[in-house]
């Protein structure tokens, strides 16, 4: 893969949210299970700082509880919640997969000519 800056960029915010998707799925997944505790993934703000720093590959997933309501059973997953981070999750990484899928849409069209 190419390994200029927007490329690693939106490749590395491709991974953060696929990983952010993964633990809402999870957490969807574990919505009856006594004392399940919900987790949430952020990553933007490691990105930010590496992309300013030059190096956006070296930017970091993190995974904190998130720490919601707990219902009689112990688990605190709330899915009006889940599904909201699920599908805003799911618009952008349809959007930065687009603009990916373009970028090497532009580099074909140069190198064929």
């Amino acid at each position: 893969m190419l390994d200029d800056i927007a490329s690693v960029t939106l490749t590395t915010a491709l991974s953060g949210l696929s990983a952010r998707q993964r633990v809402s799925a999870n957490n969807i997944a574990n919505i009856e299970t006594p004392n399940f505790r919900s987790s949430q993934v952020s990553f933007e703000d490691s990105l930010r700082s590496a992309v300013e720093a030059g190096n956006p590959a070296s930017a970091t997933l993190t995974e904190t509880p998130l720490g919601g309501t707990v219902s009689a059973n112990g688990n605190d997953v709330n899915l009006d919640t889940e599904l909201v981070t699920d599908e805003k999750s799911q618009m952008q990484y349809s959007l930065l997969s687009g603009a990916l899928t373009s970028k090497f849409g532009l580099l074909e069209t140069v190198i064929k000519g």
